[in-house]
């Protein structure tokens, strides 16, 4: 899939810390949800269904995801 990112508005979470080692979120069209490390804002990125969205974001809030 490719999906046209020049217009993209990324932004950062309110929780990010100032020490640069974050990831930006885009809300783009067809409701995709683009990823990308906001250390390497040119390089490659993600792009997630709606779905997959919710999906990581449930799981992240549950702790599902956490490292032992």
């Amino acid at each position: 899939m490719t999906v046209d990112l020049s217009g993209a508005r990324w932004f950062k979470s309110s929780y990010s810390a100032s020490n640069g080692q974050c990831v930006e979120v885009a809300f783009l069209d067809g409701g995709l949800v683009g990823v990308r490390d906001s250390k390497n804002p040119t390089g490659p990125a993600l792009a997630f269904t709606p779905a997959e969205w919710t999906t990581f974001t449930t799981g992240l809030t549950n702790g599902q995801l956490n490292h032992p």
